[in-house]
């Protein structure tokens, strides 16, 4: 026969367990993961016209620091209900033009995406039967854009203009295709 002491510590330990495992699984209960909201290091810019009809988004401009050329990164829709198309006259950068493609007026409903050649050629693009998407190579001078910096962009439409700021950022590196050299100096 086992002593009473014993039987109260195990049914002390056990009760003691219980609560401790129920304590950790409340800590995270309910609570958001630390990188489920966790977006891009760098951002584009989003900016509308007034009524806000048209709108341009992930405004970046991207530097290439191998070849050291530049190029802006855009997206821009055509909301407005009226159904009439919005055609983009010119981007600047800076007070800079960016040099682009010939583009057709951005029909209602219709998106117009600016990036590098490069980028545009790994993005995959969509059916023009199923989707209203054009797309254009933009490039720029690299006048010294300090990266993280932010520099006035200028869309102008047929409408008028959407001003805004845009962070520069570096290209994108292809995953699995870049060897970085993680070994540092040891201590001297």
């Amino acid at each position: 026969m086992k002593s009473l002491k014993s039987a109260a510590r195990r049914g002390s330990i056990i009760a003691a367990a219980g609560v401790s495992a129920l304590a950790l699984s409340a800590c995270s209960a309910g609570q958001v993961t630390q990188t489920a909201d966790q977006v891009a290091a760098v951002d584009g810019n989003f900016a509308a016209s007034t009524d806000p009809a048209v709108s341009v988004r992930d405004v970046t401009v991207l530097l290439n620091d191998v070849t050291g050329e530049a190029a802006l990164k855009f997206g821009a829709s055509n909301e407005d209900y009226s159904g009439e198309p919005v055609t983009l006259e010119s981007v600047t950068v800076d007070g800079q033009d960016v040099e682009m493609d010939a583009v057709d007026p951005i029909g209602q409903d219709c998106v117009l995406i600016g990036d590098t050649a490069d980028n545009l050629e790994a993005m995959p693009q969509a059916d023009e039967d199923i989707a209203c998407i054009q797309y254009t190579e933009t490039s720029l001078e690299n006048e010294d854009f300090p990266y993280g910096g932010n520099v006035p962009v200028v869309f102008s439409f047929d409408f008028g203009d959407i001003e805004l700021d845009a962070t520069v950022a570096a290209h994108t590196l292809p995953a699995g295709e870049v060897d970085r050299d993680y070994s540092t100096p040891g201590p001297a």
